[in-house]
This record gives structure tokens, sequence and C-alpha cells, in this order.
């Protein structure tokens, strides 16, 4: 008899489902999904948690609970400090029921930008995982520059997935999945059990944030499990209040929730940040030459790049301009452009590409990157009602 077959697998859950109805993280609920983690576990596979929660878990340590919570960013990335120590200990005291051990992983956008630092994280989450211990990861609220952070950690959880090679990841929310419409609104909705690919209609269907104490929301969740089947891995998204639900993802059980399939191949991990994990500024102007280049490799050469226009800070993004100007036409459709600065970031209308002079201590940090926006999805929704 063959042995089954093991699974790497990231379970993120959101603030909204590890609080209580005032906004403070429920202990009972921590420990049902560490139980849930740790039955999985018992079956050999191996398991990465990203959670949510470090600001809940600061408030009412400092006297901010309820109508008293701050809203300005400085005095939440506060709170977050004083949070994260609450919020990893309730994770490893639970996780201890079970023998496991618990390991914080902080990690921020530009852990998954700096090629030096994607492999650090990397090789520390393969490590732990090979150690036995279940990696709780986090993004670094407290040190976040808050142009470039990530706000939800759905995204850093589809990042996280193709960084330790997942071969699923559960986005656990405080919804059976998604529906084809606003079920609080529309008694007739039903659930749509599977997305064969993600299409605009969809997005929209997704709607925005869900909940006040939650920073994602289903749309969030969507753009994820986007990047998820981009990188190779099949996402579900589900109810975290449902009975044996990680148990139930991973063995593929019927109506767990919503099922986004895995696309054939995945991309590499700098591309997939460009692709999908950041916002933009500026615009990028590409010559004939890049134009060509992009359409055959996707990467332009870094004397064909172009020309910024606008203002694009290191480590965000500039989109291309109109399709006929500077998209590059691909398949079915135009394929937009993307540049991901590098140490001219911070210049307005310089050419991309450009040495630096020897000695410019510039010259070495990084350079800008070109590369094809990937083309328009489809969706064929399968498994359940149309979408």
């Amino acid at each position: 008899m063959s042995e089954p077959l093991r699974t790497t697998m990231v379970v993120k859950v959101g603030t909204s489902s590890i609080t209580d109805a005032e906004g403070v993280i429920d202990s009972a609920l921590v420990a049902k999904l560490c139980g849930e983690v740790a039955g999985v576990r018992a079956d050999g596979h191996r398991v990465v948690v990203v959670t949510s929660g470090a600001i809940a878990a600061g408030l009412p340590a400092l006297g901010m609970g309820g109508g008293s919570r701050p809203r300005d960013s400085v005095t939440l990335q506060a709170v977050s400090a004083v949070g994260q120590g609450n919020l990893i200990g309730t994770y490893q005291r639970e996780l201890a029921r079970y023998d496991l051990i618990a390991g914080q992983v902080l990690l921020a956008p530009l852990d998954f930008f700096v090629r030096a630092q994607y492999l650090h994280a990397r090789g520390t989450l393969n490590r732990l995982l090979e150690l036995g211990v279940v990696p709780v990861v986090n993004e670094n609220d407290a040190i976040a520059d808050d142009e470039i952070r990530f706000g939800d950690n759905d995204r850093i959880a589809a990042l996280v997935a193709h960084l330790v090679e997942a071969d699923l990841l559960v986005l656990l929310t405080d919804t059976p999945g998604l529906f084809t419409a606003d079920p609080r609104l529309d008694a007739g909705a039903s659930l749509i059990e599977e997305i064969v690919e993600i299409d605009h209609e969809l997005e929209h269907l997704a709607g925005g944030t869900g909940t006040d104490r939650g920073s994602g929301g289903m749309a969030s969740k969507l753009a994820a499990a986007k990047i998820a089947s981009w990188s190779g891995v099949r996402t579900v998204i589900a109810d975290a209040r449902r009975v044996g639900v990680v148990a139930d993802a991973c063995a593929g059980t019927p109506g767990v929730g919503t099922v986004v399939r895995a696309r054939d191949g995945r991309l590499g991990a700098r591309r997939l940040w460009i692709a999908f994990a950041v916002g933009s500024s500026g615009r990028v102007q590409v010559d004939a030459g890049a134009r060509r280049a992009l359409g055959a490799s996707g990467v332009a050469p870094a004397r064909r790049r172009g020309r910024r226009r606008g203002h694009v800070r290191r480590g965000r993004c500039g989109r291309g301009d109109r399709p006929d100007r500077s998209g590059v036409r691909q398949g079915h459709g135009a394929t937009r452009v993307i540049a991901a600065a590098g140490p001219y970031g911070d210049a307005h209308h310089r050419p991309a590409g450009r040495h630096a002079p020897r000695g410019d201590p510039r010259r070495r940090p990084g350079r800008t990157a070109l590369t094809a926006r990937l083309p328009p999805t489809r969706t064929r929704p399968g498994g359940g009602s149309p979408p």
C-alpha cells in the first residue's frame, strides 16, 4: 500500500475569526484553530499559520478597546508592537497542548522583493518546517512603511504559499465562501463551490472590506487566491467556525467552501510580487525595443527600458502607458506593463535602465525591472452555482 500524499499547506485566519464581539482575542477560537492544525499535523502534513490580530491583542493591554480604539497609523503600529507578543503567546500556549512548538515570523513586503531577504525568509520557514515547528506568520506592522505595507494578511499568505512551495492555501473567514450575491441582502444567494479562473466580474462580486474588525474582506481573499493560482497553489476560502474545516480543506471535501483552482506552472517570486503584491505610482513609457523584448520574454533588458514619467518610489511599481504606446499585444488582449523602481526610483523623468556613474552609491543596490503584467483572466465557475 502506498504512503498517503503529504501536503504543505498555509492556513490564514483573520482578526474577525479569532476575536469576540468586542474585538478582543478569543482564546477559545484560537484553541479551535490550533486543535485543527494539530490534527492535520498528526496526519503528516506540514502547516504554516498566517494570522492577523496583533492590534486586537494589544488594545486591551493599553486600555484602548471599544470606542477608544485609535485611528492614526503611528499609534496602531505601537499597539501592534504590544499585541504581537500577546498574540504569539496565545498560539504558543494552545499549540503546546498538542506538544507542538510555534515559531513567530514577522514579514514585510520587501522580504518578498529583495532577493537576499526573500532567500533568508524562505530558508527560515523551510527550516522551521523541517524541525517540526509550526511557523506563525504576521506582517511586521510595527515598522512597516505605510506606503508599501500589505494592510491585510491575505496577500502575505498567498506569497508565503509561494515561498514554501505549498500545495494548498486555506483562507479562513467569517463566511462559508464566495456567494453569487451578498447573502445578508439576497436570500437566494448560493455558494460558488469552484472557480476555474478569476475575472473582473468575480472581483466585482466580492465587494469590499467585510467587517470593522478586519482589514481584508472577500475582495482581498479573492485577490490572494489569484496570486496563489498563478503560483500553482490551490486555494480554499472557508468558514473559520466550521468544525473540521482545516482537515476538510486538506482532504478536498465537497462543500467545504469556495475552491479556486491552481494554474499550471508557477510564476517566479519577483514577477509575482511585481504583478500582484503592490500598488502603482507614476507611469513608464517604453520604446519599440523594450516592447519587443517584453513580448518575447516578459522582461526588458537593462538598456531597453524606456522612460519613467511621474514619481515612482523605490519598492513601488509604475504602470505602462496606453496599450498602443507601451502595452504588449499578447493573446486575446493588451498586456499592461509594470516597472519596479530601483536605484533611481525616487527620481522624476529619469531614463530607466541608465547606468549610475562609477562610485555612485546608488550603483549597486538595485535596478529598475520592467515586466509584463499578466493578461486578464477569465472564469468558468464549476461545481456549484454560476457567479
